[in-house]
């Protein structure tokens, strides 16, 4: 059984994507636009966000989100993406 902590982390993560999938297409999905806006307002000091101004970088990066190439992600893909890192966080703590 999750705890509470781990329930409220998870409702945030899923959250956050909801508020940003949707936004030009399918609501299960994002684009690499909400993609990018998602980096952008969430992880503002990020160096991923920061590589969000840069075309080339951000294929790359969301092609690497992208893992069965249908041109968007899904909430399981992106999920990819936060799961390492929450390690960073946790590292640094």
């Amino acid at each position: 059984l999750a705890t509470d902590d781990s329930f409220l982390a998870m409702k945030l993560i899923k959250d956050t994507f909801d508020k940003y999938a949707g936004k030009e297409g399918d609501k299960d999905t994002l684009t690499k636009k909400e993609v990018v806006a998602l980096l952008q307002t969430e992880f503002p000091e990020a160096d991923v966000s920061r590589k969000a101004t840069n075309q080339a970088a951000m294929d790359k990066f969301f092609n690497n989100l992208d893992n069965d190439r249908d041109g968007v992600v899904s909430f399981e893909e992106f999920v990819t993406f936060v799961a390492p890192c929450n390690e960073l966080v946790t590292c640094s703590e």
